[in-house]
């Protein structure tokens, strides 16, 4: 978790020379090498003066740029899934596993850039409606589930 000294200084040339340190050109391709990773930890992996939300706004600034924003979208659910669904989805949506479905799916809307609120909202809904097998875990923004509820602009 990062400390006060993420809010000094300049925010987005720390981000760079620290994924630069670590022989990455961007961080999407610092992000792309830890697919999975849960964003708060990519953070503390850069320094416990980097948020996550830094490195989150980073992102999806790389992303816009390459026309990449569904990929990044993906991504996020990955990540979200990875820290909330450490062992995949669950077996059966129960009170228990429901609660941490819905706080997975939930942190993933509240990182949803404005451009995809409606199209995470289907996605949230096919999920909890038809479920996807016991134990998925997707393992990257290209997973072929992912990619057919979520697909790429002009796909």
């Amino acid at each position: 978790m990062s400390g006060g000294g993420a809010w000094q200084g300049n925010i987005k040339a720390r981000l760079y020379e620290r994924v630069r340190e670590r022989g990455f050109d961007s961080l999407t391709a610092f992000a792309n090498a830890r697919l999975a990773v849960p964003l708060h930890l990519l953070a503390d992996e850069l320094g416990n003066d980097v948020a996550a939300v830094q490195l989150l706004s980073g992102l999806l600034y790389e992303a816009e740029q390459n026309k990449q924003v569904t990929r990044f979208v993906r991504d996020v659910l990955v990540r979200e899934l990875a820290e909330g669904l450490p062992n995949g989805w669950p077996p059966n949506l129960d009170d228990s596993n429901r609660f941490e479905v819905a706080m997975a799916l939930g942190r993933w809307s509240a990182y949803t850039p404005e451009t995809h609120e409606e199209r995470v909202r289907q996605v949230r809904k096919v999920l909890l409606a038809s479920p996807p097998p016991p134990g998925w875990r997707p393992l990257g923004p290209d997973d072929e589930l992912l990619r057919t509820l979520l697909p790429d602009e002009g796909a």
